[in-house]
């Protein structure tokens, strides 16, 4: 199928929950936008130690992962981040892999987004066409 890459953003989930509380302004949310490698052999997301230190996120335990290469890694997670692609998002928390030096979308956000990697074009694109309704703010 060849590499995929996709331009996403970032953003810290609880600057966007201190946004809708009023705490902070829109301008304060911490944001980062990145070509993230669309892994779907990976299970969620994982970023850089950069990343994790430009959006602000906190370490909130350790996981066990299993790298693509069968070797085994003690791996940080922080809180939730929302992924914005185009008109879609989602939120869940990340994985920063030791020594990182790309973001992956895995196999979780992109489902929840509905997102599938068309082979032919080498892109992401909507598994149900590219209209996206969201019936809950």
């Amino acid at each position: 199928m060849g590499t995929v890459y996709a331009e996403i953003t970032l953003k810290n989930a609880g600057d966007i929950a201190g946004v809708q509380r009023g705490y902070i302004t829109e301008k304060e949310v911490r944001a980062t936008t990145v070509q993230a490698l669309v892994d779907t052999g990976c299970g969620t997301l994982v970023i850089t130690d950069e990343v994790r230190k430009a959006l602000g996120l906190e370490i909130v335990g350790l996981r066990g992962s299993t790298l693509a290469n069968g070797a085994r890694q003690v791996c940080q997670v922080t809180e939730p981040v929302q992924i914005h692609w185009k008109n879609r998002d989602t939120a869940c928390r990340a994985i920063v892999l030791p020594g990182a030096e790309e973001v992956l979308l895995g196999a979780i956000p992109l489902e929840d987004m509905d997102l599938i990697i068309n082979p032919a074009r080498k892109e992401l694109t909507g598994a149900h066409g590219d209209e996206v309704i969201c019936l809950i703010k």
